[in-house]
């Protein structure tokens, strides 16, 4: 897949591009319905898939929220890549861009930078200044622009319409089976590994310590998870909380403090500086103190009995 960030001048041009519009962040069953839908039409032209993408959600400048994702852009990247997309544009979004309105945006980007022939949309789209831009306005602009226009209905969970709203709010809650129906795939984090304090590598577990880059985490506790590495799936496991049985002093804010560290079994290479995407099969435990370093490292054990018990 080819990455290209801003509307930088083309290296060749694409050809018959099919192209989708969103901030996709969960790359759930419904955006890969839609992905699915540029593929398709692609195919059949012979032509190439585009997805446009924002670097941060338009909510972040709108509304000054700061960020929270399911998937980072980084994470985000790597599934389109997985799910087959041929191009993927990268736009920074500012007060410039949000003050565009849909038809600037159809004209100016979609049309005038990339020629594009065919437009799909979600159900729910929205883009532009004042969210104008939706399937009804593209659909009224295709003959003046000249490219065909397709909508993709909602994907449905249990009753339910899928909503990065609703799984963000499943993994907040620990609903890990609940999210992964919606997502079409295990809850996952990509994080870039940092150095911490090592202490793990001297009670025999090293770990991975993990920059989440703002991406939604599960409830504190013990996980069993799998990571790849180096092209192989290879068992973890993966305490998120706050370290209770080496903390030293009163912890003021939980989203400051909260730490990452996978243990892969069987694994001791390093690590740092790589991007790690771990994914979540269940909860073994809660996080809990233990008194010394030696029923930290007992329970360790006996979590790792847990994972490997209920795998094989």
């Amino acid at each position: 897949m080819e990455t290209i960030y801003g509307r930088k001048e083309l290296t060749r041009k694409i050809h018959y591009p099919v192209a989708t519009i969103g901030m996709f962040d969960g790359v759930h069953r419904g955006h890969r319905k839609i992905i699915e839908c540029i593929r398709h039409n692609a195919l059949q032209k012979k032509g190439e898939s585009v997805v446009i993408t924002f670097d941060r959600h338009p909510k972040n400048i709108i509304e000054n929220r700061p960020p929270s994702f399911i998937t980072s852009l980084e994470h985000r990247l790597k599934l389109f890549e997985h799910f087959g997309v041929d191009h993927t544009v990268v736009l920074s979004f500012d007060q410039k861009l949000a003050q565009m309105t849909a038809e600037d945006f159809i004209r100016e980007i979609l049309v005038s930078w990339l020629n594009v022939k065919c437009i799909v949309l979600g159900f729910n789209c929205h883009f532009g200044k004042g969210r104008e831009g939706n399937i009804a306005l593209v659909r009224s602009l295709a003959d003046k622009y000249g490219f065909e226009v397709y909508g993709c209905s909602p994907v449905i969970y249990r009753g339910q319409v899928i909503s990065s709203t609703a799984i963000r709010k499943a993994i907040l809650e620990g609903e890990l089976e609940k999210a992964e129906g919606m997502l079409g795939r295990p809850v996952s984090i990509l994080g870039t590994v940092v150095k911490k304090s090592g202490r793990g590598r001297t009670l025999g577990f090293p770990t991975a310590n993990l920059n989440l880059h703002h991406e939604v985490r599960p409830p504190r506790g013990v996980y069993g998870t799998r990571v790849r590495w180096a092209g192989q799936d290879q068992l973890a496991l993966t305490n998120i909380g706050l370290r209770p049985t080496f903390a030293k002093e009163e912890l003021s804010s939980e989203d400051e403090t909260l730490e990452i560290e996978v243990h892969i079994l069987d694994f001791h290479g390093s690590l740092y500086g790589q991007d790690l995407e771990v994914q979540f099969l269940f909860k073994i435990r809660d996080e809990i103190p233990f008194k010394t370093a030696d029923k930290l490292k007992s329970q360790i054990e006996k979590d790792k009995e847990v994972l490997l018990k209920r795998i094989t």
